[in-house]
């Protein structure tokens, strides 16, 4: 079974927050769960809540190791009974829709 959860780990900081984001980022490949950092967040793949919970902790104190106010939101989902993972609801999408589910306008950083 896997929990999928959506973070975001912030500073309040008028600089840039790469180098808090490395930082929570690297306190989840402590705990070996599965992610994917997006420019709004990171998507975690952990084997249950309490794994997910532990792993958003850590992230969230490693930011709050460098800043004295730290914003985090976590959304989990919890689909108990069923072995899902995160890839697997992006390719429904994506069967529904008959194409990647990303626009081609392109854009970078």
């Amino acid at each position: 079974m896997t929990c999928i959860g959506f973070l975001s780990v912030a500073p309040v900081v008028e600089e840039s927050m790469a180098p808090y984001v490395a930082d929570a980022v690297a306190a989840l490949e402590e705990f070996g769960v599965e992610y994917e950092t997006t420019p709004m967040g990171t998507v975690i793949e952990a084997d249950d809540s309490e794994e997910l919970f532990a792993a958003a902790h850590a992230a969230h104190e490693a930011v709050g190791a460098q800043s004295d106010r730290v914003e985090t939101f976590l959304k989990i989902d919890d689909k108990r009974g069923v072995d899902q993972r995160a890839g697997g609801k992006v390719d429904r999408v994506e069967d529904e829709l008959g194409r990647d589910a990303r626009s081609d306008a392109g854009g970078g950083t």
